[in-house]
């Protein structure tokens, strides 16, 4: 009995105990105050020691992404990488290369860079970067770029096969100009082409300068790409509409709960504005490529043509902070001038990330009739015609994605990029050709002299196991062929302007604006 009054005691001495460190703490949801207050109990009571940067980020990349799925927070790696590929310049040695197999060639050497400096030169095989083997090891590509780039004025040793030679190049590193124009030339008489990649901080510089060497080469009408660019600085947008848009046209306006109104017109001093204009579109083009095909539709500036646009309608605005980390919030959402918001619906994150998966799945990008507009949501351009906001601009002409072309045999040389390893042989057979080749009527005559069907056939045949009969090649080559010219005439002087040109006549979306034109 004893011995029993005390263990109850002992017992009923625990839980009292236990009860007084059950502490209650009064809380009101207001001004962080409970984040504060449980990471304040973690930090002075938790088992183990903390890892206080992981859990520091965790907190907000799960508090951001509550709001909305473009305010993100980015690491400093990830924040340097991303301000590095719309900056307009970036650290490195000055090369564009290619992975057709199993090693990396040299497709281009930056003019004044510091790779032609020391003599790289296109077709040259990247075998190392300093001690590192990068050559038959299926090095992944992203790796090899952040192993080639570096701080201006570091060095970097690259060793290059070309031809039977082994040669290893020391590099010192610099600044490297990014192209945001990744083609710009004469499709045909009075008729320019220019494609836009991104909106990154030279953009307009580029376009403007690439549009008035066409307009000394006669164009009178601009078909100007921006299929799946996925947008960039908006400040680029704006002075790239307000090179078409006459005196007081509305470019876009900006609306948040902590940004009052704030309107853009365009200043009536663009140099384009006497130019006939067609944009072309997908449903990759998002952001600042929205804003540009939204004010030239809106104020019935030219013909937009393709398929509707991605749908971003907000407005992120950059805070940093000084461990070199940041975050990209959103604070407005722009409108097009004639009031329509494009965002299109975030509920969830699963269903934002899947649309453009469902566009194809639901039949949206083969048929004008599938494609959902919110019928409700009614705006109307300077000249009366309707348009619709909350879900991408929707192009005045649909082109809808074509797949009768895809032959078996096509399809399967797809698989294994047959068709890139190709060009990458004809370029080593005809190397020193193709680096004199400078005109697109030398070009022609150079493709003209290679008989694709029998090249191309036996390579698929020797290198990947693929075999076509003659129906299957008749039925491919249409569109077989310009992708083959194409790829081929880029290893060239010409660059991607010829890749572009050569491709440019099984390109659907092209030739309705060409049609139209």
């Amino acid at each position: 009995m004893v011995l029993g009054v005390i263990i109850g005691a002992l017992v009923t001495f625990c839980v009292v105990r236990f009860r007084e460190r059950q502490h209650l703490f009064r809380m009101e949801n207001r001004d962080w105050q409970k984040l504060n207050l449980i990471l304040g109990l973690v930090e002075e009571n938790y088992v183990d020691t903390l890892d206080k940067e992981g859990m520091t980020q965790a907190s907000i990349v799960a508090a951001l992404a509550k709001l909305d799925p473009h305010s993100v927070y980015l690491p400093p790696v990830e924040l340097e990488a991303s301000e590095q590929s719309l900056a307009g310049n970036f650290d490195g040695i000055g090369i564009q290369f290619n992975v057709p197999n199993d090693t990396a060639i040299v497709l281009e050497v930056i003019a004044g860079g510091p790779s032609e400096k020391v003599g790289l030169q296109p077709g040259d095989r990247l075998l190392k970067v300093d001690d590192l083997v990068i050559a038959g090891v299926k090095y992944p590509q992203d790796s090899m770029v952040s192993h080639i780039k570096g701080p201006s004025g570091s060095k970097v040793t690259i060793t290059v096969k070309r031809g039977g030679d082994v040669i290893p190049f020391e590099i010192t590193r610099g600044k490297i100009p990014v192209h945001s124009v990744d083609a710009a030339f004469m499709v045909c008489p009075g008729v320019g082409y220019i494609r836009l990649g991104k909106f990154s901080r030279t953009t307009y510089q580029e376009c403007h300068e690439a549009a008035m060497k066409l307009l000394d080469q006669g164009m009178a009408h601009l078909i100007f790409d921006i299929r799946d660019n996925s947008g960039g600085y908006m400040d680029q947008a704006l002075l790239l509409s307000n090179d078409f848009l006459s005196s007081g046209d509305t470019i876009v306006y900006m609306e948040g709960k902590h940004r009052p109104k704030e309107v853009f017109k365009a200043d009536g001093r663009g140099k384009l504005q006497s130019v006939k204009l067609t944009v072309l579109i997908s449903e990759n083009s998002a952001s600042a490529s929205e804003i540009f095909a939204g004010a030239i539709q809106d104020n019935d500036r030219g013909m937009v043509v393709g398929r509707r646009s991605f749908g971003k309608g907000l407005v992120q605005e950059p805070f940093f902070f000084t461990d070199k980390s940041g975050i990209r919030l959103t604070v407005a959402r722009y409108y097009t001038p004639s009031g329509r918001c494009i965002q299109k619906p975030y509920g969830t994150s699963e269903n934002y990330n899947y649309d453009i998966y469902r566009r194809y799945t639901d039949g949206e990008v083969f048929s004008e009739d599938s494609v959902r507009l919110n019928k409700e949501d009614v705006h109307h351009t300077r000249s009366g015609r309707v348009v619709y906001g909350g879900g991408g601009i929707m192009p005045d002409v649909f082109v809808p994605m074509d797949t009768t072309r895809a032959s078996n045999f096509h399809i399967a040389c797809n698989r294994k990029a047959t068709q890139m390893r190709f060009a990458s042989e004809m370029f080593d057979r005809y190397t020193s050709r193709l680096a004199s080749i400078d005109s697109y009527e030398d070009m022609d005559r150079f493709l003209d002299g290679i008989n694709l069907k029998v090249e191309f056939t036996s390579f698929a045949r020797s290198r990947d196991g693929i075999t076509c009969t003659e129906a299957e090649w008749d039925e491919s080559a249409p569109y077989l062929v310009p992708q083959l010219r194409a790829l081929i005439a880029r290893y060239s002087k010409l660059g991607d302007n010829a890749f572009y040109k050569y491709y440019l006549p099984v390109d659907d979306t092209v030739q309705k604006a060409l049609e139209m034109i």
